[in-house]
């Protein structure tokens, strides 16, 4: 029989402690309030040197830069409107962060969900959480991956996974495939990467709220997929965005295509 799990509170914000001082990090769909929002935050409070983040919503990256120039200082902070899907889009993402003196670490959280039967799917579904989900994370890697290399800088590039990419879930099948890839992208561009001293991880969550999941999932859903968890709760976006910086430090200065879980979900 199963047993309900109590939901445990979240615990307290982590301050920084600086494991990112001097460096330039680049941020993908990072407007609003989701992992990639929490991710810029905490590049911010661990000390960067500037961060240049992106999303297609050009009214929320306009408050975001505004609220974060305010609390950190404009000199450290720009927004840019960016397609994962178009490659001139995400090649003058990599030009903004040359004004800082180019990228250092290359945080890739852009993705997009979905829920339909394989046998309801159309190609068009399909086609589109693939190219935005695996495709543009293959194009933000490459272009990182070329500036890093022809600068002479050993970045890191860090992939937004899923635990959905191991494990089963009816309806995502797309969604499932594309994070899946996304997991195998990390491990083959690694090999790839690491003659020029450039690391690729990935993190894996489960179940991170924020407002837009809570706004696309019924609380029938969401309570189930807590139960999941061994904590009885989701994880805070920012507890996702912890782990990031973990692996964009020198902290994990050996590790190379790695998939780390941020997960609480029972064995």
């Amino acid at each position: 029989m199963s047993t309900h799990r109590p939901e445990q509170p979240a615990p307290d914000y982590v301050p920084g402690h600086d494991l990112l001082a001097g460096k330039v990090v680049v941020v993908t769909a990072a407007a609003g309030a989701g992992i990639g929002a929490a991710a810029v935050r905490r590049v911010l409070e661990e000390g960067c040197q500037a961060v240049v983040f992106s999303d297609t919503h050009a009214r929320r990256l306009a408050e975001a830069q505004e609220a974060l120039a305010g609390e950190f200082g404009a000199d450290r902070v720009r927004q840019l409107v960016c397609d994962v899907t178009d490659e001139e889009q995400v090649t003058a993402l990599l030009d903004a962060a040359e004004e800082f003196g180019g990228v250092d670490v290359m945080i890739n959280n852009a993705g997009l969900g979905g829920t339909a039967s394989v046998l309801d799917m159309t190609d068009e579904q399909w086609g589109r959480v693939l190219d935005i989900t695996l495709t543009g994370t293959f194009r933000c890697v490459r272009a990182a991956g070329r500036r890093m290399a022809a600068g002479g800088r050993q970045g890191v590039i860090i992939n937004n996974a899923s635990v959905i990419g191991w494990r089963a879930q009816e309806g995502q099948a797309h969604y499932a495939a594309a994070k899946a890839g996304v997991m195998a992208l990390t491990r083959c561009s690694a090999i790839d990467l690491a003659p020029h001293g450039i690391r690729v991880n990935a993190v894996s969550p489960s179940l991170a709220m924020h407002p837009f999941l809570a706004k696309v999932t019924s609380d029938e859903l969401l309570a189930e997929l807590k139960q999941r968890e061994a904590f009885g709760r989701a994880a805070e976006p920012w507890e996702v965005a912890n782990v990031m910086v973990m692996l964009a430090s020198d902290y994990t200065s050996y590790m190379t295509g790695e998939v780390v879980a941020v997960s609480s979900q029972q064995a």
